[in-house]
């Protein structure tokens, strides 16, 4: 999540979508004056220090931290160094969580920073697709995790309840439909439940999210497929990928190796 855009002060906005604002600026001295807005403010500082006042003390986050911000709490911004701050940041609607939460209280991060693995990588899945519209599911899987780590962050105990058979329905679901453009409101449907409760009961009883469960497998087609010759290429549209490069990002992400040294190793068998 680099840039190489010069040392100048610059913002931009990223996905816009019902409930959900992405900004990625960049900031030498003052950014900000006092203020405050009605949404989360969720964010990860890129590279520099990013100080705010925030409940009447002086907050730095470092590279690498998360910053979350309690909706209608004053804060304002400006760099902690000469060297200036780089950060992305969501704004997400507390009806929006909401949905997510199914009514539960809206999580409070004490302080406004956090270096919690698990915070920093939800919000990190949150806010790498800036470049890119990212698919439904894969937004709604983005927005459970900030959720669900919101609330780990917080010491609020897990959401009550389960459905095994709705996961169970949800799965069978996506193994029928692997190919064709997949919803968490289509899973929700075959499932028999809502789409909240259906993605965080998939997380309970599958132990990863509808998103990367499908990506995971289509990885496992598109293996097969260049085992039988298919080449990367076409291996990687048959399996449901736009391109081979989109195949090359997921199979790295998933195997920590690129597909076509993974298939030449297997050549070499």
């Amino acid at each position: 999540m680099g840039n190489s855009r010069p040392a100048t002060d610059w913002l931009r906005r990223g996905l816009q979508a019902e409930g959900v604002d992405l900004v990625e600026a960049f900031f030498q001295g003052a950014a900000y004056g006092p203020h405050r807005h009605d949404s989360y403010a969720i964010g990860l500082t890129m590279a520099g220090v990013q100080s705010f006042r925030y409940r009447s003390s002086m907050r730095h986050s470092l590279s690498g931290q998360a910053l979350v911000l309690h909706p209608d709490e004053v804060h304002d911004g400006q760099a902690g160094t000469d060297a200036g701050f780089h950060y992305r940041i969501a704004y997400l609607a507390p009806a929006l969580l909401q949905q997510v939460l199914g009514g539960a209280p809206l999580p409070f991060i004490d302080g406004g920073v956090s270096a919690d693995t698990r915070l920093v990588k939800a919000a990190r899945g949150l806010l790498s697709n800036f470049d890119a519209t990212p698919g439904s599911l894969e937004r709604d899987d983005a927005l459970v995790d900030i959720a669900t780590a919101l609330r780990q962050v917080a010491g609020q105990p897990d959401l009550p309840g389960g459905d095994f058979l709705a996961a169970q329905r949800a799965r069978e679901y996506i193994h029928d439909a692997l190919l064709s453009p997949l919803t968490l409101e289509q899973l929700a449907q075959a499932g028999g439940r809502d789409r909240w409760s259906l993605s965080r009961d998939f997380r309970r009883y599958f132990g990863t999210s509808p998103h990367r469960y499908v990506t995971l497998r289509r990885l496992e087609l598109a293996r097969q497929l260049m085992l039988n010759g298919l080449p990367l290429a076409d291996s990687a549209v048959h399996a449901g990928f736009a391109d081979q490069p989109h195949l090359t990002r997921q199979f790295v992400a998933a195997y920590g190796i690129a597909p076509g040294r993974w298939l030449r190793l297997h050549r070499r068998q």
